[in-house]
């Protein structure tokens, strides 16, 4: 282990406030330091927001303004959770809760189920398949494997959404949900699910939210109690919040606004569960006093892919695109992301392990390399061409770690063994922690050398290793650890699932592979109808596709390979084309607009060089730079002004008044806040530009087709002086 690795892992708890403070940089100083009142943090990929929240809160608790207990943080995952307790420890603010959503509400379920509803709590079933096809059959559907799967989505859908049986179809067609089944069908199904629940006396994970939400809004004193307890909040991937779960955090909060979010538009993936980067975005609209800090000082990625991160986001559209960041790497230079096209599927996969299997040979550990792809379908293959290639591999998303046969054994022994102590005749002479563990793990199948091959064996090994390696970290940063001591961090680690490393490339959904990273990515099968899914048909489904691909490209810190198959199977036809959000960012391609068909490209890609066919093309969208000074802009309302905030305006004053009481009248006929008209910036960008005609008029950013269409003629005429006002109610 890198002494860099181990001050990561374990670092040296602060001695002072102070010093938690040091080794930040000036922006997660400011979010450290601003301790009171509502902060909203935008934090980019790899900008270290982990590090500035987790640093925020111990400061607060070793200044004395934060009392461990009464703080609650809140993530997505159990391993955010437990990595986010492992971090307040090292930083001298243990006590502290870090908690998901449904961990915090489940424990305030149980703890106040009594006496709040009274009895016993119903049993909390973990999956949904057999329950689904219980109701199903109740009603003489017949739902096949996959139809199963589909269907339980859309009712996990319904209720973070709060949307209940009888409110199915028409939510369901507002939010612009292809539906698998009628949807009068699957309301039917949801609402017999619901009976099946009831009948058996169980609940699901979404019926602990709502469960919670309705003790706390009917039980007053319930509230008060909880809200006597955590005084202050942080929440992590606010942009991932469905409105369930923002419903359960104001109710935490109640009028008080000690709350700290952290997010980023633009990792924005998971709308098909409900989330909502909503709640982020019109965070200073709920509180217009909030601080705001941007992370954008990207301490992961080389320049090479933070280059091309940016420049996916840059083709962007839609309200997230508005908010994005951009990000300025703070790494030395590395090698230019590697584009491949192959002829067929297997041709890709073969490809990329055999570029593995060189970058294992000379020196890069398997654990550093991923291999990330649109659908889990995908991993069949290469899973076939790793192992054909003789390199390890773990599926993420597969079983848990400490879920895994081999392992609970492991925990078995050690436990048994640290039980008996210097009465195991297995450990006579054995003085170390870590040849403690290799002796009691040898007797479970590890040894010195990994077997020979892959598959069951190799795995089982790779799991006890991964113990060894562990023991080996936890030695060296607790010197004179013993065997109970780390037994005690296992089942730690086992309750929050922060499973070690396995040393093995690994492979993932880009889904699955959001919060993690690596030193090489193979970002694989890049072409149409696979990214964008082939099933992501309007405006916003095609921009979390270009999203998922953000995602992917940031997760790499020095090498990147992107490849597509123009074919499914060798000998197919060669029909594919690389991904349209590739286009102006690969060399030899041209940004292209609108959405361009598989069949619609007229053939296919010749190497990196260039497209046959006439898709349309565009010119590649330039980053924004104040018309004043010059200065890059990144901040949506400065990009809306075309200028710094601090850079001398040249606004014509009357005519933004006038712009302000036209704005005021058309929100009071149609019932709507002023700010849905235009926003003030827009209004400032307007009466600074004094526009001519709709050309000009729909440059500014914040006048869209919609608004241009609606408003477009009362604007312009108010510029040109020429406008009485009237009664022009529009639908």
């Amino acid at each position: 282990m890198t002494a860099a690795t181990h001050s990561t892992l374990f670092p040296q708890v602060p001695d002072s406030a102070d010093a938690v403070l040091e080794g930040l940089d000036p922006e997660q100083r400011e979010v450290a330091t601003a301790l009171h009142g509502p902060v909203c943090v935008l934090a980019g990929a790899g900008t270290g927001k982990t590090r500035a929240i987790t640093h925020r809160i111990a400061y607060g608790v070793r200044a004395g303004i934060l009392h461990p207990s009464s703080v609650l943080a809140v993530t997505f995952t159990n391993r955010a959770a437990g990595e986010m307790r492992g971090r307040l420890r090292q930083l001298g603010a243990a006590g502290v809760q870090a908690r998901t959503f449904h961990s915090a509400a489940l424990r305030q379920l149980q703890y106040f189920w009594p006496k709040a509803i009274g009895g016993s709590m119903p049993r909390l079933v973990d999956r949904k398949i057999q329950l689904v096809a219980d109701a199903a059959a109740a009603c003489r559907i017949r739902l096949d494997r996959g139809e199963l799967r589909d269907v339980t989505a859309e009712i996990e859908w319904s209720k973070v959404t709060q949307t209940v049986p009888a409110d199915y179809a028409p939510a369901a067609v507002k939010a612009g949900r292809e539906a698998p089944r009628d949807p009068a069908e699957i309301a039917q199904l949801y609402a017999a699910y619901e009976d099946v629940k009831r009948e058996r006396s169980v609940i699901d994970f979404e019926d602990v939210l709502l469960l919670t939400v309705a003790v706390l809004q009917d039980r007053h004193d319930i509230a008060e109690q909880v809200r006597t307890q955590y005084q202050h909040f942080v929440v992590d991937e606010y942009q991932d919040v469905s409105p369930l779960q923002q419903r359960l955090l104001e109710l935490w909060l109640g009028e008080r606004d000690s709350l700290c979010v952290v997010g980023d538009a633009s990792q924005t993936i998971y709308s098909f569960t409900g989330a909502t980067p909503d709640h982020l975005l019109d965070f200073r609209t709920r509180h217009p006093g909030a601080t705001v800090v941007k992370l954008v000082r990207d301490y992961r990625s080389t320049p090479q892919v933070v280059h091309l991160a940016n420049g996916l986001l840059s083709q962007a559209r839609g309200r997230a695109a508005d908010h994005r960041l951009e990000l300025v790497s703070q790494r030395a230079p590395g090698p230019e992301p590697l584009y491949t096209e192959y002829t067929d599927e297997p041709a890709e996969a073969e490809g990329a392990a055999r570029r593995i299997r060189e970058l294992v040979d000379s020196g890069v550990p398997a654990a550093e390399i991923a291999v990330l792809f649109r659908t889990n379908a995908q991993s069949e293959t290469y899973e076939q061409a790793l192992a054909d290639a003789g390199v390890p591999y773990q599926l993420r998303g597969a079983e848990r770690f400490f879920d895994r046969p081999e392992v609970r054994k492991a925990g078995v022994a050690l436990r048994g063994a640290a039980r008996f102590g210097g009465n195991d005749s297995l450990l006579d002479d054995v003085v170390d922690l870590p040849s403690q563990v290799r002796a009691v793990l040898s007797g479970e199948g590890w040894t010195p050398q990994p077997p020979a091959g892959s598959g069951a064996v190799r795995e089982r090994w790779e799991s006890l290793a991964a113990l060894v390696n562990l023991a080996q970290d936890f030695a060296a940063a607790k010197p004179g650890a013993t065997l109970a001591d780390l037994v005690a961090e296992l089942d730690e680690r086992a309750g929050a699932q922060h499973a070690p490393t396995v040393q093995g490339v690994t492979l993932a959904s880009l889904h699955s592979a959001k919060g993690l990273e690596w030193d090489v990515v193979f970002l694989v099968g890049v072409a149409e109808g696979m990214m964008p899914i082939t099933y992501a048909k309007t405006d916003e489904q095609i921009e979390e596709e270009r999203r998922l691909l953000y995602v992917g490209v940031t997760r790499a810190r020095e090498h990147l390979h992107v490849s597509w198959a123009l074919s499914r199977s060798p000998g197919g036809r060669p029909n594919r084309r690389p991904s349209r959000f590739l286009d102006g960012l690969r060399p030899g391609s041209t940004a292209t607009t609108g959405r361009t068909s598989t069949a619609g490209a007229g053939g296919i890609e010749r190497g990196i060089t260039g497209t046959r066919g006439s898709a349309p093309r565009r010119v590649q969208r330039t980053p924004a730079r104040c018309r004043v000074c010059g200065r890059t802009l990144t901040d949506a309302g400065e990009m809306k002004l075309m200028r710094c905030d601090d850079c001398p305006s040249d606004m014509n004053e009357g005519l933004y008044e006038q712009l302000r009481d036209w704005r005021a009248d058309q929100a009071r006929r149609s019932g709507q806040p002023a700010f849905c008209v235009f926003t003030d910036r827009t209004l400032m960008a307007i009466a600074e530009t004094s526009p001519d005609d709709e050309h000009e008029l729909a440059r500014i950013p914040g006048v869209g087709m919609r608004k241009l269409t609606r408003y477009g003629a009362d604007v312009l005429a108010i510029c040109a002086g020429q406008y009485g006002g009237g009664d022009t109610d529009q639908v």
